[in-house]
């Protein structure tokens, strides 16, 4: 079903779901790692893998929703579908609100189960994506120069160079340089572009410029 990696985590207390939905997923060509207890799922957790998370809600100790939110609490961007032997209609919206992928009920049918597991991997992927484009923003950003990084939050202000020179106490030509290096550094032609960017990075745009 799938030419790339993807990882299908599988918590359930029953050994007999376990077995069977693993037989059924490994024959689709997925890899499988299945899991009879929450504890020892998040003890061996590896959010960097490509996956996603098949929860049973009801299991003792911690449940499958109390599962999600310890998967929220460690940053872990985990696409997840639930199944459970009960048509608990307010426990499922709970769920999705808390961004489940699905909620399926058991015995679950195949092709729901793996509607559910191509619309994860979609999820996944694009969530991959997203991080690995912020990573190499942050990095670029990383190398801006004290002063460019100043000039960078003045710019997304929609501040003009002369402005800038005024608020830093310095002269035009000066800001001109700081802001080729700095936009040259980021890989942006246009301030658009250069807004664009500093949102994604996570970079104030100064509000406060010094009164003369």
């Amino acid at each position: 079903m799938t030419d790339r990696m993807f990882t299908i985590f599988l918590v359930d207390d029953d050994a007999g779901v376990l077995k069977a939905l693993s037989r059924l997923l490994r024959a689709r060509g997925f890899d499988v790692l299945p899991f009879t207890s929450p504890k020892e799922f998040l003890d061996r957790h590896d959010p960097s893998i490509p996956g996603c998370a098949v929860l049973d809600v009801s299991m003792p100790g911690l449940d499958g929703l109390a599962l999600q939110r310890a998967l929220t609490a460690e940053v872990a961007e985990r696409p997840i579908i639930f199944l459970t032997g009960k048509g608990d209609i307010p426990t499922s919206v709970q769920a999705m609100k808390a961004g489940a992928i699905d909620f399926l009920t058991k015995p679950v049918k195949e092709k729901d189960l793996f509607h559910a597991i191509a619309r994860a991997e979609d999820a996944d992927a694009a969530a991959r994506t997203t991080r690995a484009e912020l990573a190499a923003i942050q990095a670029k950003v990383a190398t801006l120069t004290p002063r460019e990084r100043e000039v960078l939050s003045h710019v997304v202000a929609g501040r003009l160079n002369k402005q800038i020179a005024g608020d830093l106490g310095t002269v035009e030509k000066t800001i001109k340089v700081h802001r080729g290096r700095m936009m040259e550094k980021l890989g942006v032609r246009t301030v658009a572009d250069l807004v664009r960017l500093a949102e994604k990075a996570g970079v104030s745009a100064v509000t406060k410029w010094p009164s003369y």
